[in-house]
Order: C-alpha cells, then structure tokens, then sequence
C-alpha cells in the first residue's frame, strides 16, 4: 500500500488536485495524506481548510507558513520546515505538488533532499513573471510529470527529462468543471447572496516582479469597474506579494449596489457561477484556462498570464483605466466561438490512477539524469 502526500496552499491548487485525491481514498493500494498550509489557514482570505474538511478525508494535516513579512523567500522557508517535520511523521512513498506557488517550491525540495520521489502536476507550461522560474525550478526538483497536453511534455523534455517520467493526463479541474455535481446556479446564488440576475467575474492576483507598481494597477482596475454598468462578483486575490494593495483598493467598493465580494468560493460553486456569468475581467488563470472551456468572454489585463492568453477570443488591456474601460464597452457583443482547450478529457483521475499502478513509476531512479535531445 502506497502513501501519496499532496501539498495545497491555495483554494486553486486544491480545486486541481481534489479530483485526484479522491479517486485514491477509493482504491485499496492507495493512502492519501494532505499537508495543508497556506491562505487555506489565513482568516482574510476565507479560512478554506473548511473546504477541505468538508471532503472528508481521512488524513489532513496543517501547518502554517504565514509570514508577517510578504516575502517569498520566508514563505518558503517556513513551508519547507512545516512539511519536512510532517514527512518525517507519515514517511510518504510520493509528494505531490502542483503548479508554480512558493508551496510547490516547497514540497520539490523537500521530497528530491529527503530522497522521497516527488510528482508535479501542470509542468511544463510557460506563464510568465516569476511564476514560470518556480514551475521550471519544480519540474527540474521532481521525478514523474503529470502534464495537462502534448506541448507541455514536449517542453520538459527539451528540459532533460526522460519521457518515461512524463504522463499526459490533461487539468484534473476540467474533471470538475463538466461534473454531474456541480450546484445548479439558483442554489451558487443563494448560498453566497448573490441577487444578480446577471453577473460578471473580477478577479485580479498581484504580479509579483511588478509589486512596486501594484497599487496603480489595483487602483486603476477598481475605478474601471466603479465606472462601469456591470454587476460583478468580486474574488479576493491570492496573497503573494502586492495583494494588500488589491486589498485596500476593493474598500472603495464595499456597500456599493453593483458588487459582491468574497474571500473565497468553494470551487464546485465558483465554476457554477462563471459557467453562467456574463464574462470574466482581471488576470486570474480561470480567464484563461476554466472561461474558454465555458466560451465565456475574457477581458485579461495586464502580463501575469501574456504568455499563456494566446487565443484570439481574448480580449487583451494593459493597465489603464483607459484600456480597461475601452474592454468593457465591447465586451458585450463579443463574439466567443468556444474553445476546444487542449487541457483534457475530464478523465484525469482515472489517468492519474492508473499510471501509479504502473510499476514503472516505482522503478524511476531518485537520482535524476539530464536526458540530452
């Protein structure tokens, strides 16, 4: 029987890997274990570790690695604490990690420096800014590659890896987004309070190499919304650095008729609500990897994801009210043809499973090799 420790910091990188983790506690040779940490812990940002309790997996651990500083570089020392002292405790067979957070930094090093095999989900995709440093620095740290499509495995091979490490299973969140549980929208509605009969989604993270600059931009996307006719759900960022500028900005618009604002949705319940809004506006990866999957209409501003918008549905703004504005006056009679994404089936789970019931994973050697082309 295999333990597989999943690490999540955020509410988006358990909506990708709470799929996975299911389809394990099912499975006999299998034993889920998750270390939580992150803006799950944090009461600003809604406390979403009730989100994963409510799963009810068998094995949650937590541990904080909040900094009064905001500062990455702490952040991932105090992760890489946390989690060693709890790999120490439960000894997994694999860590799990996905995406480009401090987080996943994290548990890369603490697997390959403790000689535990350590699998990334969604390596290989090129974003930008210093997201992208830590996605290539984690693939670079793990042992097997869950990728979303061809492309990306392309790319970590012309990395060095060895393409029996590199396993297409497509974005586990596409398993969710076309599930039959999904809540019908009346019910996403009331549960959060929403009284829109039409709604569009704002949600605008910080661009870490671009925090100097942070309260113009998070200033200057709250007054084009306050100048705007739309009604909007408004999700708070992610707490990399430059959020509390977001934070402060989004005072102006509490008690304002057109806005809900949230902490946090629950995942099943956010995708309910962007399938049926009106568009999405900010510079969230959902613009750009959930919206399209939808046809719903993008309005992505600024570069935290200008390497990944590429479909010309798109609408592109940099960070002036100007621009921003100008979107918004034609983001109504845009014309969405809906994107066939290359990001899966929406049988990532079962993917997943079966490829660590192949033994060839088992056997991959924990002293990696560069594999030259």
């Amino acid at each position: 029987m295999k333990k597989i420790l999943f690490l999540t910091g955020t509410r988006a990188d358990f909506g990708k890997i709470k799929s996975l983790i299911q389809i394990l506690e099912k499975d006999s040779g299998f034993v889920p274990y998750i270390a939580v940490t992150g803006m799950h812990l944090q009461e600003e940002y809604g406390y979403t570790l009730i989100e994963i309790e409510r799963c009810d997996f068998q094995n949650i651990h937590t541990f904080s690695n909040h900094t009064d500083e905001t500062t990455m570089d702490l952040t991932l020392a105090k992760t890489i604490e946390g989690l060693s002292a709890y790999v120490k405790e439960c000894q997994p067979d694999l860590i799990v990690v996905h995406g480009d957070r401090v987080e996943t930094l994290a548990g890369a090093i603490v697997g390959s420096l403790n000689n535990i095999l350590v699998a990334h989900i969604e390596g290989g995709e090129i974003s930008g800014t210093v997201d992208e440093l830590i996605r290539h620095s984690v693939s670079k740290l793990c042992h097997v590659h869950f990728v979303s499509n061809e492309q990306a495995a392309k790319r970590l091979i012309q990395m060095g890896e060895m393409a029996s490490s590199v396993f297409i299973i497509g974005s586990p969140d596409v398993d969710i987004m076309f599930s039959e549980n999904l809540p019908e929208l009346e019910i996403a509605k009331s549960y959060y309070g929403i009284g829109f009969d039409d709604f569009a989604i704002a949600m605008f993270h910080p661009v870490t190499t671009e925090a100097t600059h942070m309260i113009q931009y998070s200033d200057n996307f709250t007054q084009a919304l306050l100048n705007d006719h739309h009604n909007y759900v408004v999700i708070y960022p992610n707490n990399d650095l430059g959020s509390k500028a977001i934070l402060n900005s989004y005072e102006k618009l509490k008690g304002h008729p057109r806005f809900r604002i949230f902490p946090s949705l629950r995942f099943e319940y956010f995708l309910t609500l962007l399938k049926n809004s009106q568009f999405i506006i900010g510079n969230s990866s959902a613009g750009i990897r959930e919206a399209p999957y939808y046809g719903i209409p993008i309005i992505n501003i600024g570069t935290r994801q200008q390497n990944r918008a590429v479909h010309s549905d798109i609408i592109n703004t940099d960070y002036s009210i100007e621009s921003i504005s100008e979107a918004l006056k034609i983001v109504d009679s845009h014309q969405v043809q809906l994107q066939q994404e290359d990001f899966g089936a929406g049988n990532s789970a079962e993917l997943f499973l079966d490829s660590l019931k192949n033994q060839d994973i088992w056997q991959l050697n924990h002293q990696k090799q560069f594999r030259d082309l």
